[in-house]
């Protein structure tokens, strides 16, 4: 392919891609809002950061992430917090929800992007969702070839500026983002709105668009500034304050011989040494040491603070102390509630992405009604959950919302079912549930089943997907 084949195919790919976004509901709702809002939506200190911030990135949205960067890496319980977080959120994979009638083609759609873009691997998942929480955004660049979309790239927040006006709105839909170096102000790539899906932990204005997510620990820096340097206080207190101290008292004696003693007795330090013996009068007075080292209140004060604007309790993160079972688990359940938040911020950002992936197969997104959700999620235990599911299957309710209660994936559920029934059927059936597409023209199945035909009937049946024989 020369540079000729090169430029025109990809200048064919931003005309699709212009073409789709007049036809995206997303893109177009963006542009209505932007036409028809009034007055101002940031606030007047955000308005006039956005003019600082137009030629660079912003400098406290960096400090923040590089603070708990160094957090992460310094202290392990910072770095327990973000990877037990990220742990839980990804639990279980990413699944397509149905909340109306399924749809074979969006399914197979599906499991080919989150194939190519490796949202089944774990690692991958986990990556993001720990990026999301330390940055307090989740920046997904999508890759193109052609028609389709064969990656999602997180991008470093920090580096990423929203191109909008004093108003958080954004000036050009195809320069929405730029990415600056830090170091040299150098830009560095711009974006289209479309290009980067960006998800934001706790903006300050979620209509704001230049309002940036706030890491989660971005609070408790402050705090953990304070313990650490409480704890090295303690320590050095410690070191300096805990041994038993002597005061040798030699009267008399001149420089010459207070010297030569002194160095006697320093020789001998490293040595367990008892006697001390002196032909002039003197003393030896032992000083005792710190008898409060245990009077730590004022680190265990801070470290309360700390955990107390984290996601959990200190005993979810080995702090277990006198704390009482039954307050733990109410704690946890609140821990569980933040982390299907994140859930779903993180999922959202797959969710873009995969409609996307429709436009650009000409399947509007829209028609269908369906979720990209976290398979298993941690506000309740897999008990409640069979027993809650126990409960609906009681009332009568339908078996795909009884699968989909209990966790698991309805989908896969039914194939397995159906291909359980074939094994252990002596006549198994050969029809399916219709893939139809408008437009395609389906073949009739044809099955043979010899000796099991009635009386006077023929033992071939000819069937179609429409029910018709």
């Amino acid at each position: 392919m020369n540079l000729m084949d090169r430029l025109f195919g990809r200048g064919k790919l931003l005309a699709e891609m212009n073409q789709l976004r007049q036809t995206s509901t997303d893109l177009q709702s963006e542009v209505e809002r932007l036409k028809k809002t009034k007055g101002r939506v940031a606030t007047p200190e955000n308005s006039i950061r956005y003019l600082y911030n137009r030629m660079h990135v912003d400098p406290d949205q960096r400090q923040s992430v590089l603070d708990i960067r160094l957090m992460d890496k310094l202290d392990g319980r910072v770095k327990k917090i973000h990877r037990r977080m990220a742990r839980d959120v990804v639990k279980g994979g990413l699944r397509l929800v149905w909340k109306d009638k399924e749809n074979a083609r969006i399914i197979r759609a599906w499991k080919a992007f989150e194939k190519r873009l490796q949202l089944h691997n774990p690692d991958k998942l986990k990556s993001d969702a720990r990026g999301c929480v330390m940055e307090g955004n989740l920046i997904l660049q999508w890759v193109f070839n052609q028609n389709r979309i064969i990656g999602a790239v997180r991008m470093p927040s920090e580096t990423i500026v929203p191109q909008v006006d004093i108003n958080g709105r954004f000036e050009n839909m195809q320069q929405a983002y730029i990415q600056y170096d830090p170091l040299t102000w150098e830009k560095l790539a711009s974006f289209p709105f479309w290009q980067l899906a960006i998800v934001r932990l706790d903006p300050d204005n979620f209509d704001d668009m230049g309002a940036m997510g706030r890491p989660y620990l971005d609070a408790n820096r402050t705090v953990w500034q304070k313990l650490t340097m409480t704890e090295e206080d303690l320590v050095i207190r410690r070191r300096h304050r805990a041994p038993q101290k002597f005061f040798h008292n030699l009267e008399g004696a001149t420089k010459e011989e207070l010297d030569t003693y002194k160095k006697q007795v320093e020789l001998q330090a490293g040595e367990i040494q008892t006697d001390f013996y002196s032909n002039k009068k003197g003393a030896i007075t032992a000083i005792e040491g710190d008898a409060n080292l245990d009077q730590i209140a004022d680190v265990s004060y801070l470290l309360d603070t700390f955990f107390s604007g984290g996601p959990a309790p200190k005993g979810l993160f080995g702090y277990v102390g006198d704390l009482n079972r039954d307050v733990l688990e109410d704690l946890k359940k609140d821990y569980y509630e933040e982390i299907d938040g994140v859930q779903d911020v993180q999922a959202f950002a797959y969710e873009q992405g995969f409609r996307l992936e429709l436009l650009l197969n000409g399947i509007n997104p829209d028609a269908y009604d369906f979720q990209i959700a976290f398979a298993e999620r941690k506000t309740e235990t897999r008990n409640q959950r069979a027993d809650y599911a126990l409960k609906l299957q009681a009332m009568g309710v339908p078996n795909a919302l009884v699968y989909e209660s209990a966790g698991l994936d309805v989908t896969r559920v039914k194939n397995l079912q159906a291909e359980e029934n074939d094994k252990n059927n002596p006549y198994p059936t050969t029809k399916q549930p219709s893939t139809k597409e408008p437009g395609i023209k389906e073949k009739p199945d044809v099955s043979v089943t010899p000796g099991n035909a009635p009386k006077g009937e023929s033992a071939t049946t000819i069937s179609t997907r429409s029910g018709n024989s």
